[in-house]
């Protein structure tokens, strides 16, 4: 199947590894142009040589207002952006109790207004060409709470609202938003979180953790020319782990 991405320029945030590095290695291999954006400059340059991408950018998404520096010069360099992929890292993990608010502001920065920022830059040239697709990887979190992931729990829950809106104010410019919630994927992430991999995976059906790949492949299609119906979903990729409908 043709993709449609040959020579589609893709921004891909928090991309130096795990899940966001799998969806831009994945649009490359589609013939994507593909820029790339991690806080560490040395990971990030590593990680676009690696996976062929045009360059690597870096940006710390906890700033107000980075995302839109970033997206506007990635516009810059390259003409525009037909595809933008938020994928930021995740809030440090805790109870209501403990999390203090400078803890919260910044998870408010980097979950709900990395969005915002990217796609009030993104948005305007999507729409003058008529053709835009915007991703948001968010988290099964979105849906059914995982202990200690406060933060993450609340504000990604909210995306779901946004996606859906946005798609309803943009879908007849030819611009498509989907959000993808990702279960258990082995990642470095996953092992930050403790929890030991054989308790986690005899509570998926799929018996197993989800490989970065797999998630890089539904960002990909949800990218592509062939997806052009689908908008304001938010597509569980688990395993089969989230028990609700």
């Amino acid at each position: 199947m043709d993709l449609g991405l040959r020579g589609r320029r893709a921004l891909v945030l928090g991309a130096s590894a795990g899940l966001g590095y799998a969806i831009g290695a994945q649009l490359v291999k589609e013939g994507a142009r593909v820029a790339i954006c991690s806080r560490d400059e040395a990971r990030i340059r590593d990680a676009a040589q690696r996976m062929g991408a045009e360059f690597g950018v870096t940006a710390d998404l906890t700033k107000p207002g980075t995302t839109k520096e970033l997206v506007e010069k990635v516009i810059g360099a390259m003409g525009g952006v037909d595809v933008l992929v938020v994928n930021t890292g995740g809030p440090p993990k805790g109870s209501i109790e403990k999390l203090t608010a400078e803890q919260w502001q910044e998870g408010f920065q980097s979950l709900w207004m990395s969005v915002v920022e990217g796609v009030q830059a993104a948005l305007p040239g999507m729409k003058e060409r008529r053709w835009g697709r915007i991703i948001l990887v968010t988290s099964v979190a979105a849906r059914e709470a995982m202990p200690l992931l406060t933060i993450s729990n609340g504000l990604r829950a909210g995306l779901m609202g946004l996606v859906k809106t946005v798609s309803n104010e943009v879908a007849e410019h030819g611009v498509t938003i989907n959000g993808v919630q990702p279960g258990y994927h082995a990642t470095e992430r996953l092992k930050e979180l403790g929890v030991p991999e054989d308790k986690i995976t005899s509570a998926i059906p799929a018996r197993r953790l989800g490989k970065p790949e797999e998630l890089g492949a539904l960002v990909t299609f949800l990218a592509s020319e062939q997806a052009g119906y689908i908008t304001g979903q938010s597509v569980v990729i688990d395993g089969g782990w989230m028990r609700g409908f």
